[in-house]
């Protein structure tokens, strides 16, 4: 496991903080490491990236430690990969390489796995020629007709891009779909509240805490990968819709990005997004200012100013995990910036929690006074159990026989589904 430290870049995690990272991924699919380390790399080398010095001492450490692979936290182009492979005579991979990895072991729905196969391709398409070194690269015949390497790697090249069009194809549909879906839900009378954060911050172990379900939770980075959707009830809300997201990392891979970008949309049509944050992480901050970047990518968040026109709440998770002296400090910190300090596994402060959403999801309830059919019950069945009913008086006659008018705080939405189930 190799960390390069580029001087010539910035990174929001320092070097240290990145190899414990990239450990965490490779354990995440069962990789056992044998040695790990930081290299400082003050000019990158196109070749290989690493100065020939640095090589050396990897091929050292391969033969020392009986490795079998190697694994670079950071970019590599398929040049570089080809020649570590070639002089450390090792498979290598990069962090991209090894993020693709763990979402395609993990990938357990049909959308999750179209979404991977896409990037994995897009990322596979560059990287042919190393499969290919061994066979003639020189132009033959009458200068319109390759080589078989080149012929090959042509062909190769043109079945990717026919799948990668075919599951594009196949994901535009799964868009749709989950617009569809999104829409129904917006006429639908429950709110969605969106779990979201960086990947390991505790969102499944919180999703399930509030929803008694049994979702994959443990301490792996992107133990999660599909999003599944529950519904819970709250304090004063009969019924919300709970959405769990794959967790966001620093350097996520363009492909991915592009390729989850129809499941990372569910973010945006949800009516509060709570941010799960791991307090016990010394890098929280800088994995904070990730979420936030990714979810200014989805237009959640305006770059420019840092609002959002969806309620984010900080949930400040793992207390159970703090000290007391650093425990005291948070609290004092979380008054001022109105999170919520929980631990997902113990259940303390999850009360907490419950009743801000519901302060979220009612906050902007008014009262109106509706006429309402004696003999409908439907609509006072609705009233009841999505508003907060303060009183009820005679309405007189109207066009639909003897009416009742009701007094009941709703919020805009509400409002707008009631009038909709009016008409």
């Amino acid at each position: 496991m190799l960390c390069p430290d580029i001087r010539a870049l910035r990174y929001d995690l320092d070097a240290a903080e990145r190899l414990a990272e990239a450990e965490g991924l490779a354990l995440a699919i069962g990789v056992v490491i044998g040695h790990s380390a930081i290299l400082p790399v003050r000019k990158m080398q196109p070749n290989t990236l690493f100065g020939s010095g640095q090589v050396q001492n990897i091929a050292v450490w391969c033969e020392q430690y009986e490795a079998e692979l190697v694994i670079v936290d950071g970019a590599l182009t398929p040049i570089q990969q080809r020649n570590l492979e070639d002089k450390l005579k090792r498979k290598v991979i990069d962090r991209t390489g090894l993020i693709l990895e763990i979402f395609g072991e993990r990938a357990a729905t049909a959308e999750g796995r179209l979404q991977v196969e896409l990037a994995h391709l897009d990322y596979q398409q560059s990287r042919l020629v190393r499969s290919w070194t061994h066979l003639e690269r020189q132009r033959g015949g009458f200068g319109f007709l390759g080589g078989p390497g080149e012929t090959q790697i042509e062909a190769d090249r043109r079945m990717i891009r026919q799948r990668m069009s075919r599951l594009r194809r196949e994901l535009d549909q799964v868009r749709k779909t989950r617009t569809l879906h999104r829409e129904r839900r917006g006429r639908a009378p429950w709110p969605v509240i969106a779990l979201v954060g960086y990947t390991n911050a505790g969102k499944s172990t919180l999703f399930n805490r509030l929803t008694g379900s049994e979702v994959m939770a443990e301490d792996l980075l992107f133990a999660t990968l599909d999003p599944t959707m529950r519904a819970i009830s709250l304090p004063g809300v009969e019924k919300a819709i709970l959405s769990d997201t794959v967790g966001f990392i620093s350097d996520l891979p363009t492909q991915l990005v592009a390729a989850f970008r129809a499941t990372l949309e569910e973010v945006t049509g949800a009516d509060v997004i709570c941010h799960v944050r791991d307090m016990a992480n010394p890098s929280h901050a800088a994995q904070k200012k990730q979420v936030i970047d990714i979810l200014g990518d989805l237009g959640v968040v305006d770059a420019k100013t840092g609002t959002s026109a969806i309620p984010i709440l900080e949930i400040w998770n793992k207390c159970d995990l703090l000290s007391p002296e650093d425990l005291e400090e948070l609290r004092e910190a979380a008054a001022g910036q109105g999170a919520v300090i929980l631990s997902a596994v113990t259940g303390e402060g999850v009360s907490a929690l419950e009743d801000q959403l519901t302060k979220l999801l009612t906050g902007g309830a008014r009262e109106v006074s509706l006429l309402v059919p004696v003999r409908d019950g439907r609509r006072m069945a609705w009233l009841h159990a999505h508003g907060e009913v303060l009183a009820v008086d005679d309405g007189g006659e109207g066009e639909d026989g003897p009416m009742r008018r009701v007094t009941v705080r709703l919020n805009a939405k509400e409002l707008g589904q009631y009038s909709s189930l009016v008409n």
